[in-house]
């Protein structure tokens, strides 16, 4: 039986990685023009954010195709590749299970000190509900579909209204956006030092986080339900024959625009009867909340669906697949993102926190992303490996892989 580190790495599937890359400048595009606050905007930054029809443009685009979708992209690309290292390590006699555990310790940390950047840092999430992807690897598929559709279809939010009637689990944060605790928040982030944020965002803001993933929000349940789909997909092996699943993407895209309608006109029904002042402590709240969910889930598949047939296509595809070297290297570019966003608007940086409306920021967004495309593909044709993934591969086998090519 060989072990884990022996096995030979498998060919990679150049699709996913384009994906990944894709759903990465999704991300953030979002972070950006949000102004990384990870929070709810107050008056003063919407206001300063939103000065005229163009910004409104922005903020249109961004809550009909990225706000909510890209995120459960790289969520459901996060659950493939699960599947995949477990998958490759299986075929080989050997059991990835116990590797992939130290792998998301090590994942908790490298997030954590993302976090300290930016509060609404994903990879620690990931590294704790990575832990419950290991023994659902050998459940049946019609079990995974099951507990995926009660995902997200709002158990998980339903059971905890029952519990807390919509109060805070864990923070202090309210999410009105002229709370005290948001606008001193906001100050720490827009005139405080790095030690500050750093301070701030050690501890507290990781409560704050877990009441959105695991409260009425319920974005971590959404979240851990894209992750089983991705392992479910792995199990298809959609995507290595994704050029003959013509049918599949065409009832796919059909079906999630089906929903789209649906859960958008629900959507509609439920906030529009509560009028301006919504709050979340009702049951027509958490159905408009579950309405929503399924909104973002069905644009994420007609985003999937879309860029599947247009990779399929010759021209397309040269064009697509720029966004692979991108995606090999997504830890560390959504790393250093987070670093050149913060340092641009926050009070220890440039300070711009606040300053800037929404199609400068959006700008920003595309600049950024172009630049580390680029430098994406210059490193990876010198090197085997991203900065971060060859640490956090090297770290995960416990020996030094080598990194130039």
């Amino acid at each position: 039986m060989k072990s884990p580190e022996t096995v030979q790495p498998q060919k990679r599937i150049e699709i996913i990685d384009a994906l990944r890359g894709f759903s990465l400048a999704g991300i953030v595009i979002v972070h950006l023009v949000e102004n990384y606050i990870a929070a709810p905007p107050p008056a003063e930054l919407i206001e300063a954010t939103h000065q005229g029809l163009a910004d409104d443009i922005v903020d249109g685009f961004m809550g009909f195709l990225l706000r909510g979708k890209f995120f459960a992209l790289f969520s459901f690309l996060f659950g493939l590749s699960f599947f995949i290292q477990m998958d490759n390590v299986a075929k080989s006699g050997g059991y990835f299970g116990g590797r992939f555990l130290w792998r998301l310790i090590l994942l908790l940390a490298i997030g954590y000190l993302h976090s300290l950047f930016y509060a609404g840092d994903i990879l620690t999430l990931y590294a704790m509900l990575g832990v419950f992807l290991i023994p659902f690897y050998k459940v049946s598929n019609k079990w995974v579909l099951g507990i995926v559709a009660l995902l997200f279809l709002g158990l998980g939010r339903y059971i905890v209204f029952v519990l807390t009637q919509g109060a805070n689990i864990f923070g202090n944060m309210s999410f009105a956006p002229d709370s005290p605790v948001v606008l001193e928040y906001y100050d720490v982030l827009k005139n405080g030092s790095l030690l500050d944020v750093f301070s701030v965002n050690a501890y507290n803001s990781h409560l704050n986080k877990l009441d959105f993933q695991f409260g009425v929000f319920g974005r971590g349940y959404v979240t851990f339900g894209f992750f089983l789909l991705g392992m479910y997909v792995g199990r298809t092996g959609f995507f290595k024959t994704f050029r003959e699943q013509k049918k599949l993407i065409k009832r796919t895209w059909i079906w999630s625009l089906v929903l789209f309608l649906v859960s958008g006109g629900l959507m509609a029904a439920t906030f529009g009867q509560m009028g301006e002042n919504v709050t979340f402590d009702n049951w027509i709240a958490m159905i408009g909340l579950t309405a929503y969910d399924l909104n973002n889930i069905a644009m994420t598949f007609i985003l999937i669906s879309i860029f599947v047939i247009l990779y399929k296509r010759v021209k397309p595809e040269k064009w697509l697949v720029k966004f692979a070297p991108y995606g090999r290297m997504a830890l560390t570019n959504y790393f250093f993102q987070s670093v050149v966003g913060t340092f641009l608007l926050f009070g220890w940086g440039l300070g711009y926190l606040g300053e800037l409306r929404n199609v400068y920021t959006f700008a920003i967004a595309i600049v950024i992303v172009v630049v580390q495309m680029l430098l994406s593909k210059w490193w990876l044709q010198k090197f085997k490996y991203g900065p971060l993934e060859w640490l956090w591969r090297s770290a995960t086998f416990l020996r030094s892989f080598p990194l130039k090519k």
